[in-house]
């Protein structure tokens, strides 16, 4: 495993994360702590230390809650907790963007995560609107004071939100999260240049596209599950075509393509950590092998 400074902060992440997304249930596969437990057992083992998750993967904290129990049994300095605020999923999803809410929300996860300190507590795609609050970022500052934080980063919900991403030294936020891929290129033209100039950490999420990059899919591929069914059909073959010319140009010979499509947001200078969701035991590893390769 290889590993890069998160931005000014003083955490060294491994370029390859771990996004649990998929925990909370919304992959149409419901976890339980056993799966949970073998995901992160492998993926320590191969020097993997970065976990993102947010307060609405799942109901009730559901993902974060799977995380903290894992993390109650283990040494949790070993590993570099990512977390968000801005929304909830109790009862029914909803935002919550109240300074209140979100001083509620911290506690909670905390509590979920079974932990002292959040290592990143990111700003979870939110409008411009609610990012403008001081009292917001004085109330996180006041958190950080108390050492419930240890760093602020904001997850930007279009990939091209350069508001947010020019603002981050202004609220001290020393991270951003952005939709980056091979197919989707959008942040190379504003948000890394931007990053770049402040010195901050970036986190690519959806690295292999929704799964269109994961090699598993040729052209008419049919989609069930709920992360991409809902996508036009066009949309769906003009990506799947696109991936195969993608497929047959630019992946060497030898080399899995979801291995590779990690490789190729990694040799972005500007990147820090791909954040990659992963189902299986098999998919850390697959995932993992892709900081090795040299593009």
């Amino acid at each position: 495993m290889k590993y890069r400074r998160l931005g000014s902060t003083e955490l060294n992440v491994s370029v390859v994360g771990v996004g649990t997304w998929q925990f909370g249930g919304d992959w149409g596969q419901d976890y339980k702590q056993h799966d949970v437990d073998a995901i992160l057992n492998r993926a320590q083992e191969l020097g993997i230390n970065l976990i993102d998750t947010a307060e609405c993967y799942g109901p009730h904290h559901l993902s974060e809650s799977l995380i903290g129990d894992y993390l109650s049994r283990g040494k949790r300095e070993d590993w570099i907790v990512a977390s968000k605020f801005g929304h909830q999923w109790h009862d029914h999803w909803t935002n919550a963007w109240d300074t209140d809410q979100i001083r509620l929300q911290l506690e909670e996860s905390l509590k979920s995560l079974r932990t002292d300190y959040i290592d990143l507590y990111q700003f979870h795609s939110g409008s411009d609107e609610v990012f403008d609050n001081d009292d917001l970022w004085t109330m996180l500052d006041k958190q950080m004071q108390a050492g419930k934080i240890r760093n602020l980063g904001i997850s930007i919900g279009s990939n091209d939100n350069l508001y947010q991403t020019d603002k981050a030294t202004q609220v001290n936020a020393k991270a951003i999260q952005v939709v980056y891929n091979r197919i989707d290129r959008v942040p190379e033209e504003r948000v890394f240049p931007s990053c770049e100039r402040q010195d901050l950490g970036v986190l690519a999420r959806v690295p292999l596209a929704s799964g269109f990059l994961s090699g598993k899919y040729k052209p008419g591929a049919v989609f069930e599950d709920n992360v991409r069914k809902g996508r036009e059909r066009a949309e769906v073959d003009e990506k799947l075509k696109q991936v195969e010319e993608i497929r047959r140009s630019e992946v060497p010979e030898g080399v899995g393509m979801a291995e590779w499509a990690l490789a190729w947001c990694l040799k972005n200078p500007a990147v820090s950590c791909v954040i990659p969701g992963c189902k299986s035991v098999e998919q850390v590893e697959s995932n993992a092998r892709a900081a090795e390769i040299e593009l």
